[in-house]
């Protein structure tokens, strides 16, 4: 996930001629688009704002702060209409914020596994965010050794024609996990099919075995010198 200018740029204005031939198609789902962008931009600030305001609060209370860093991105003009067509889902993106949750994700690093699920209780504490899903990976990992907290949320923005709910993804992990899970899927998804193959897939996961391992020592530790601070 990539901090997103919001602008739309070349690169995005060839992946909407690319998804939307025809001119009068092209302009009107670009228009769509940067309106969307704008709405969900704004969703990613309130969070921002959100969780930041939790990690100060955090560390005048404890000491330390539990976030080590938050970042955000906004699904690619491709990417949506990709989700989409997987949903045989008309190709629009009004379709788009209207039957998809995922469009704009936030993913936020902490330093435990604790911090984790106290950071998502904190988070969705607030009366005016509504949780609407909650997979716990750490938990049940994926069958590749995935492990992250996801939960999706709708926040409001405040907007000149009023107060909108928007949704959001947000991916909760340790430094650890997001290590492994950026260079698995370097690996797996950047055209080198032998890492697709089971012997690679093994590795991986016995990979992500011991890293959790690793994440579970490192708590452990934390809590037996600090368990007065947590």
């Amino acid at each position: 996930m990539n901090n997103q200018n919001f602008n739309i740029n070349e690169y995005l204005q060839q992946d909407l001629i690319n998804c939307f031939p025809d001119y009068e198609t092209f302009i009107s789902e670009l228009n769509e688009y940067i309106a969307m962008s704008h709405i969900f931009g704004s969703a990613i600030d309130e969070l921002t704002t959100k969780l930041n305001i939790i990690d100060r609060q955090f560390k005048l209370q404890h000491q330390r702060n539990p976030i080590y860093s938050i970042r955000s991105r906004i699904k690619s003009p491709q990417s949506i209409v990709e989700k989409l067509q997987r949903k045989n889902l008309p190709i629009s993106f009004k379709t788009a914020r209207e039957q998809l949750t995922d469009i704009a994700g936030v993913r936020v690093i902490c330093h435990y596994i604790n911090d984790i699920y106290q950071i998502a209780d904190l988070l969705t504490f607030h009366d005016d965010i509504h949780l609407i899903k909650k997979s716990d990976y750490i938990a049940r990992p994926k069958p590749n050794g995935y492990r992250s907290l996801h939960i999706v949320i709708n926040i409001p923005i405040y907007l000149s024609e009023g107060k909108e709910y928007v949704p959001l993804e947000v991916q909760i992990r340790t430094l650890a996990m997001d290590s492994w899970a950026s260079l698995e899927h370097q690996m797996r998804y950047k055209g080198n099919d032998k890492a697709k193959s089971s012997k690679y897939a093994d590795k991986l996961k016995e990979c992500a075995e011991t890293i959790h391992k690793v994440n579970i020592t490192m708590q452990e530790l934390y809590s037996s010198l600090y368990e007065n601070n947590i």
